[in-house]
């Protein structure tokens, strides 16, 4: 357990001099290894991990995902998407920013990518605030926030790498992460609503938009729609219609996806052949990236089980007789803390090969965890000193303080909290969806 904790820290020290989280991990894990066993059986575990990551047929689920949603990014629908929220909520006092909360629900539900939506929904939504006299507070709260839902409204790459790490059902993680979405979208509308209560001025009420226009903003977003119900409706096996039934893995999920992102992209000319070799290389980088952290996080996570952490932290638990509901808030208390310093995906990778086998063996579920461990590192998004979404937001925003965007996105993150408080306090609002999957 002692070689475990060192190695901890030596990962933690170097992620804090900017050393690569890929290989921090990697290079720690392996040294540890090979004190635990020896040169050769830690250069054979390292060289097994590569190739087994090169050759299994479930990771081709992750570019695929990606790839679905840089197509549906180059097709221009977040456009769309804001324009129909606008219609139904813009006429309502901080109604821009409701509108702009789910718009990047929507946006996250065929993008995957919490940075991604946060990035392009600021140059949609806050020109279109600042016009009707919106607080910059309130404009990039409500964006960085809504960003964080990229994460956990399916499809989740941090989902799917959670996945990959704790060989959990990539489909069940999928459909469980559907109303804990829907829940931070209506936690967040809620959070709106608050703001503006306090200051009217932070968000004036806009133009009310007749339903005959509202129906026509519907047709620029329906093609998406129908996009995320065939795959989502797949992976739920509820596409069940006479004589026709269609069930899908997560990886053909992903193909239907990316196939239909690209024909929709298509059929809007928004695509050019440059357009989709940009597409197809960035899918390539961000592939890459993702691999090299997911092995270096199996080599962290093979060290970690040599060296007996997960054992020994089970037999704490249990020669002290802590009940398994006290161990996981304080498990929740470490990740909002260490959700302070590191941003997300570092904190998954570093502390999910550590808690997993000591959640799995107190019976927690596995698919529950999934969605929890989720939601904390939304939170850690939009928290300070290190809140990706603030600082991709005061990127692309630059006139704005970063203190600001830290002060008006406060009622999001209590938001989160009392949203994380509710899943633990009722599973069942993780767990209905997947125990009823066909």
């Amino acid at each position: 357990m002692l070689e475990a904790g060192i190695g901890f820290a030596a990962v933690l020290v170097l992620v804090l001099l900017r050393i690569p989280i890929a290989f921090a991990m990697g290079l720690v894990g392996m040294i540890g290894y090979m004190m635990e066993t020896s040169y050769r059986g830690a250069i054979s575990m390292v060289a097994r991990l590569i190739i087994d990551a090169s050759q299994d047929y479930g990771l081709s689920v992750v570019p695929l995902f990606i790839l679905m949603g840089l197509f549906v990014n180059k097709g221009g629908i977040s456009r769309e998407l804001y324009q129909v929220s606008y219609a139904f909520l813009g006429h309502l006092r901080g109604g821009l920013a409701m509108a702009t909360i789910v718009a990047c629900g929507g946006f996250a539900a065929v993008c995957g990518s919490s940075l991604a939506t946060a990035a392009t929904m600021s140059k949609v939504a806050m020109p279109q605030m600042r016009k009707y006299g919106y607080a910059d507070s309130l404009s990039t709260a409500s964006i960085a926030a809504g960003g964080t839902l990229g994460i956990l409204i399916p499809p989740s790459v941090i989902l799917v790498i959670y996945g990959l790490l704790t060989e959990t059902s990539i489909g069940k993680l999928f459909i469980a992460g559907i109303i804990p979405g829907m829940l931070g979208i209506l936690f967040y509308l809620c959070a709106v609503a608050f703001t503006v209560t306090r200051n009217p001025d932070a968000g004036p009420a806009g133009q009310r938009t007749v339903w005959r226009d509202r129906l026509r903003a519907l047709n620029g977003v329906w093609a998406v729609l129908l996009l995320f119900f065939l795959v989502i409706g797949g992976l739920y096996g509820a596409l069940d219609f006479w004589p026709i039934y269609l069930a899908f893995s997560p990886t053909e999920a992903a193909g239907m996806g990316a196939a239909g992102a690209f024909l929709i992209a298509l059929s809007r000319r928004n695509l050019s052949f440059r357009d989709t070799l940009e597409v197809l290389r960035e899918t390539a980088f961000t592939t890459a990236s993702l691999f090299s952290v997911l092995i270096g996080a199996w080599i962290f996570s093979n060290f970690v089980n040599i060296a007996g952490l997960p054992e020994a932290l089970l037999g704490a638990v249990t020669a002290y007789s802590v009940s398994p509901w006290v161990v996981m808030v304080l498990i929740l208390l470490i990740y909002i803390g260490l959700g302070c310093i590191f941003e997300s995906l570092s904190m998954l990778l570093l502390t999910v090969p550590i808690f997993f086998p000591l959640v799995r063996d107190l019976g927690f579920d596995p698919v529950w965890f999934g969605v929890v461990v989720v939601v904390v590192t939304e939170i850690s998004l939009i928290t300070p000193p290190v809140g990706m979404n603030v600082f991709v937001l005061k990127g692309v925003v630059g006139d704005v303080p970063t203190s600001t965007i830290f002060r008006g996105v406060t009622p999001f993150w209590v938001a989160d909290i009392f949203r994380l408080a509710l899943l633990v306090g009722i599973p069942a609002l993780a767990l209905y969806l997947p125990s009823q999957m066909g």
